[in-house]
């Protein structure tokens, strides 16, 4: 039996989560952390971090930047892994987020999807090819009109692994409007949309001469995020200190 604590509980994912976990006789979702308790959970909840004294094989975090500090200083102390799925980190964060994984286990993915994943490696061979044949490189990312963040993780995730592939050597450009000069060769454009309810919806661009090449994945609901975070939740229980990610889940 896996002992999960879900921190943002009370979210959308998180509910989505703990029916997930609720519904496998191998999990239990043994606390919640969460700002407001109405008391609907089937699990004892704390709206501070500080206050879970219940003991838990690993933590999946669906939350908001703000309360990550507070995450990763109690998952140190209490050793529990920790699936931090929050994104709209600052870098001052993720300096946090690398000095914690020497110390606990943390996997940390702008996307829990496995589609997203797998078009993060088929990029690298995609842009392998193409890029180095003028192809131009855009992302055109579109969320719900809720989201905070954007660019969203995702899209940074999909252009540093394009990125990845040429020694970091473009730059992302995510306004057109402030430069006012032609697209240079060594760039990759990233579009934010925000409307509606859409789920989760990114477009990798490669646009060459008289020819275009579109990568698409769309999600339809955020089960496909919240399944994926109990499988890397499944994955990290028991797991040495270290940085892991979704690549070690699916590999």
């Amino acid at each position: 039996m896996i002992r999960f604590i879900m921190h943002g509980c009370n979210g959308k994912m998180g509910q989505v989560i703990s029916q997930i976990v609720a519904a496998d006789a191998d999990l239990e979702m043994v606390a919640g952390i969460d700002r407001v308790d109405d008391g609907h959970n089937s699990y004892p909840v704390f709206t501070d971090i500080k206050d879970c004294d219940v003991e838990a094989d690993v933590i999946i975090d669906f939350s908001a930047a703000p309360a990550v500090d507070g995450l990763l200083e109690y998952c140190v102390e209490k050793q529990i892994p920790c699936v931090l799925c929050t994104t709209g980190l600052s870098q001052e964060q993720l300096d946090k987020v690398a000095e914690a994984s020497g110390k606990v286990a943390i996997l940390k993915s702008a996307n829990m999807s496995l589609g997203i994943n797998l078009l993060l490696k088929m990029l690298k061979e995609a842009a392998g090819v193409l890029a180095p044949a003028g192809f131009d490189m855009e992302i055109v990312e579109k969320h719900h009109n809720l989201k905070v963040d954007a660019p969203s993780g995702t899209a940074l995730a999909l252009a540093d692994s394009i990125n990845e592939e040429f020694g970091n050597e473009y730059e992302y450009v995510y306004d057109r409007s402030q430069k006012r000069e032609k697209r240079s060769s060594k760039e990759i454009g990233i579009s934010a949309v925000r409307g509606g309810t859409i789920v989760g919806d990114h477009d990798v661009i490669f646009a060459g001469v008289d020819e275009v090449i579109t990568f698409s994945h769309t999600a339809y609901s955020k089960s496909v995020f919240a399944k994926g975070a109990v499988q890397a939740g499944k994955f990290l229980a028991g797991k040495p200190a270290g940085m892991y990610g979704m690549a070690d889940v699916i590999g």
